[in-house]
């Protein structure tokens, strides 16, 4: 969900690993590629959205195999996973039921707080993955800490560590398999224990 810088750099990482993008959307509505978008579509898209007030709907001037709005709603397009990377609370409970309905299994935050409080929930009772942005956002500040002459290798480190810290911290206060809750507690301890080493508290 979204078309931005964020939500394309998602795509592009994902054909990195070897999975399918399908969907790209905005005001205007969505765009569905049943087979894909593959590197040539994705840079299609970019030329499109980054021109100044340009909307997806052009994109289908580009392919012969997009579906513009069709399906009406973009949740009923069949998925493994689902990166939100667009407004605040677009996936709310009715979204969550749509998901695993068509056998999504996980829902991955691009955005901020992309996905609802009770969404949060249904989450949990449906079984799907969820993947807070308080932890699939730490990106740039790793990025930022490491500097800009750190390897992909480093960087995967790094984030494999947040990775381990944050399912650790949410085993030891009972909230196994939760990384929401994990990812909060972990960033309040280490706020609080670099407060306590400075004699704040």
């Amino acid at each position: 969900m979204g078309s931005g810088k964020v939500a394309r750099d998602v795509a592009k990482q994902l054909l990195e690993y070897g999975a399918i993008p399908l969907t790209f959307s905005d005001k205007s509505g969505h765009v569905y590629e049943p087979d894909g978008f593959q590197e040539g579509r994705l840079k299609n898209i970019d030329k499109i959205k980054n021109e100044r007030g340009a909307l997806l709907g052009r994109y289908i001037i580009q392919s012969t195999s997009a579906q513009y709005n069709e399906p009406s709603n973009l949740l009923d397009i069949p998925c493994d996973l689902i990166f939100p990377c667009a407004a605040m609370n677009d996936i709310d409970e009715e979204a969550v039921g749509k998901l695993a309905d068509n056998g999504c299994i996980g829902v991955i935050e691009g955005g901020y707080s992309t996905v609802t409080q009770e969404a949060r929930q249904c989450l949990k009772k449906r079984g799907l993955l969820y993947g807070p942005h308080t932890l699939t956002m730490t990106g740039p500040a790793v990025m930022n800490a490491l500097g800009p002459n750190c390897s992909e290798k480093e960087f995967a480190n790094e984030m494999g560590r947040i990775y381990r810290d944050v399912t650790n911290t949410a085993v030891e206060f009972h909230a196994r398999g939760d990384l929401f809750q994990g990812a909060n507690i972990y960033g309040f301890l280490r706020v609080a224990n670099a407060m306590l080493s400075h004699g704040a508290v």
